[in-house]
């Protein structure tokens, strides 16, 4: 297993750290990298988790490793295929940014340019500072395009995510908003935006649960939820119209599923939750277990992105499956364009998710 620090596995906070050499100047292009052995001195680390740190960063294009010779900071990006950037705070907790952006980095090798990653590697700071941090990483490196995952569940994220994105507008620097927008549906922000169809994937997950015979159910999420949740909200409120059932402010339900006298609430209520995320449906699903509520004999459940831990629960969750890679592939091609012709109007790229139906909503496998 990969060692690991309170700021996340080390390997990725090394590679931060020699990362932000680079960009910085510390070491200039072409220049050698100390040795392995001077890395491992210098980090006090083991050689394995030197090597994985150095490989991280030749697959971001940022060095590179010559037999006999060493390691060193690659020439010319700009010219090869440019420099794209991610600004994806607390990357490595989200488990559906990983494939998207291992597929935007296989994209952009394929197309002569370096990928700069950050995120996890800086634990120790709130979301939103490490947001602001990755944004003025991309623009001391001059970057030729950032994918931006807007802020979510912070105070003041819509702030933030608009600093970000000005800061980036006054470089010139292209920005492609990767699974939500800036702005709450219906409302659109002038940027490209690569995601899932979050509205229809809302309206199939319930049609799915309603269709298994709940009658009341819940639409449950989190405070300063991004702008994908109320859009997978309308799509259960569409599929609440075509089952008859009215919608009503009562169907709609925030609160935080760690919160006993919440989970209450919701079974006092409701025979069957749609929650935002696989994350919030495990934990309303411990806090169910432990209140003595059976799911799905008491109450269905659904969630939305098919985690791996999804199959690991207590009882195994009906959920949406992220085309995660779909969406990376279209996101690289969308900045390629965007690149190419700055002037293209700002476009909205939405891929079909698949529904993944298991024992939680009680219903039969499709």
């Amino acid at each position: 297993m990969p060692t690991r620090t309170k700021r996340g596995p080390m390997h990725r906070r090394i590679a931060e750290e020699i990362r932000q050499e680079i960009l910085s100047g510390t070491f200039t292009e072409g220049a050698q990298l100390p040795t392995e052995v001077e890395l491992v001195k210098r980090f006090s680390a083991s050689r394995p988790t030197i090597a994985q740190a150095l490989r991280q960063l030749q697959y971001e294009g940022l060095i590179e490793r010559r037999a006999g010779a060493g390691t060193f900071v690659r020439r010319e990006t700009s010219k090869r295929g440019g420099l794209w950037g991610l600004i994806i705070p607390g990357l490595g907790n989200t488990e559906i940014f990983e494939p998207i952006c291992a597929e935007i980095a296989l994209r952009a090798r394929q197309h002569g340019a370096s990928l700069v990653w950050g995120g996890d590697a800086r634990q120790n700071k709130s979301p939103d500072a490490q947001a602001v941090d990755l944004c003025q990483q991309c623009l001391r490196g001059k970057t030729d395009g950032v994918f931006f995952a807007p802020l979510e569940l912070v105070e003041h994220k819509d702030e933030v995510n608009e600093r970000i994105v000005a800061s980036l507008k006054r470089a010139g620097i292209p920005v492609v908003l990767l699974d939500r927008d800036l702005c709450t549906f219906p409302q659109r922000s002038a940027f490209d935006l690569v995601s899932m169809d979050n509205l229809v994937a809302g309206y199939n997950l319930t049609d799915h649960v309603l269709s298994c015979g709940a009658k009341n159910p819940r639409f449950v999420l989190r405070l300063r939820s991004a702008s994908s949740v109320y859009l997978r909200m309308a799509g259960f409120r569409e599929a609440l119209l075509k089952h008859g059932i009215a919608p009503q402010k009562k169907h709609i339900c925030v609160g935080d599923p760690e919160e006993p006298a919440f989970v209450r609430m919701l079974v006092k209520q409701a025979d069957a939750v749609v929650c935002v995320n696989d994350h919030t449906a495990a934990l309303l699903m411990r806090g169910f277990d432990k209140q003595g509520v059976r799911v799905p004999r008491d109450i269905r459940m659904a969630g939305f992105d098919d985690t791996k831990y999804a199959t690991l629960l207590s009882v195994p969750l009906t959920t949406v499956h992220q085309p995660c890679r779909a969406i990376g592939r279209a996101a690289a091609h969308a900045m390629l364009d965007r690149i190419r012709t700055p002037t293209l109007p700002p476009r909205q790229i939405l891929l079909r998710g698949e529904l993944i139906v298991r024992e939680s909503c009680g219903g039969k496998k499709k």
